[in-house]
C-alpha cells in the first residue's frame, strides 16, 4: 500500500506542475457582481479571457484581469522552460465566494435604522495546461 500512496502522490505532484492558480481576497465587490464576470472567461483560452476583460466595462473585470495576469505569472515561475504560448493555457476553474461583510446602519424614518451589508469577496482562478493535461 505504501507503493500505491507513493505514485499517487508522484502522479498529484506532476499535475500540480501544469496547472496554476492564483487567489484575491476580500475584494469590495458583491459575489454577485463578480460572479457575472467570471462566467464570461470560465473555459476560455488565456489570450481571449485577457481580451474579454480588458475590453469590458465592468469594475470587476479590472480587478479579474490582474488576478489572471498573477496566474499566468505563477504558471511562469513554476514551468520556466515552457512558454505560454506552446502550453495552451486556459481557465480551468474560477471560483467567486462570499467573503467578509461590513455592517452599517442608515438612518430610517420615525427613529428607525436600517442595516447596510458591504459585502465583500473571494475569488480563486485556476489555470489548465492543453497540452500536458492528463485524465485520471
Amino acid at each position: 500500500m505504501g507503493v500505491r500512496k507513493r505514485e499517487r502522490a508522484e502522479q498529484i505532484k506532476e499535475a500540480k506542475s501544469q496547472v496554476a492558480f492564483a487567489k484575491l481576497n476580500n475584494c469590495p465587490t458583491s459575489p454577485r457582481k463578480m460572479r457575472i464576470v467570471a462566467d464570461l472567461v470560465r473555459g476560455q483560452k488565456v489570450e481571449l479571457a485577457l481580451n474579454i476583460l480588458r475590453f469590458n466595462s465592468k469594475e470587476a473585470s479590472r480587478k479579474l484581469e490582474k488576478l489572471l495576469l498573477s496566474a499566468i505569472n505563477n504558471f511562469e515561475q513554476k514551468n520556466t522552460e515552457t512558454s505560454v504560448e506552446e502550453a495552451g493555457l486556459f481557465v480551468k476553474e474560477i471560483r467567486v465566494d462570499g467573503g467578509m461583510m461590513l455592517k452599517r446602519l442608515r438612518p430610517a424614518p420615525q427613529g428607525r435604522a436600517h442595516r447596510i451589508r458591504k459585502r465583500s469577496n473571494h475569488v480563486t482562478i485556476v489555470l489548465g495546461s492543453n497540452n500536458n493535461t492528463q485524465s485520471n
